[in-house]
């Protein structure tokens, strides 16, 4: 059984996982989104570009941002990122409602041409990493690994199509966000 310390309970009474917290924005994006399983490239392309962003700053930062970031990059839509210009960089990089990391926002535009010329689907690329069988769902927040074998052979997999900002630990927050691993924890309402 999960300790009091993995989960929280919510004003409506449910368990969650405790890093949920309290925060109506976090609690909903724990509700909805994170371990359902997302597939489609434009989706998968839109959270490796946001866990980019997110590299050593908070979710929360980047999920009360998403809009923002979606409306600077065209919904993620991979044609039209793929054909920015530095002038559109240029822009990115004085967009106060964004992260303004040049470094990041290259990352997602050289990203974008590189899911073009992958060959094959972004989405079943990433999904072809998934841990068979699944592991056991963790008791505690403690038994969550920041990293896997999985996680660091798709970092691989994606660095050597030209991609970046896909690191071990970034790629295993994209695999928990994406529900390819469910990472719930025992107890959590989301479990199972």
């Amino acid at each position: 059984m999960a300790t009091s310390t993995s989960l929280v309970s919510g004003p409506d009474g449910k368990e969650r996982c405790a890093w949920a917290g309290n925060d109506a924005e976090y609690v909903r994006y724990h509700d909805e989104e994170w371990g359902t399983p997302l597939r489609g490239d434009r989706a998968v392309f839109e959270k490796i570009s946001l866990e980019g962003f997110q590299a050593g700053l908070s979710w929360i930062t980047i999920l009360k941002r998403r809009p923002a970031f979606r409306e600077a990059f065209s919904n993620f839509d991979i044609d039209t990122v793929a054909s920015f210009t530095d002038s559109d960089i240029e822009d990115l990089v004085q967009n106060a409602a964004i992260i303004r990391h040049r470094g990041k926002i290259t990352a997602v535009i050289s990203n974008a041409r590189a899911t073009l010329e992958l060959g094959e689907s972004l989405s079943d690329l990433v999904w072809s990493f998934r841990q068979t069988p699944l592991p056991r769902r963790p008791t505690t927040l403690a038994e969550i690994p920041a990293i896997t074998a999985e996680s660091t052979a798709l970092s691989v997999a994606l660095r050597k199509g030209g991609f970046r900002f896909v690191g071990p630990t970034t790629m295993y927050a994209l695999m928990q966000s994406a529900g390819i691993v469910d990472d719930h924890v025992e107890g959590c309402w989301r479990a199972g």
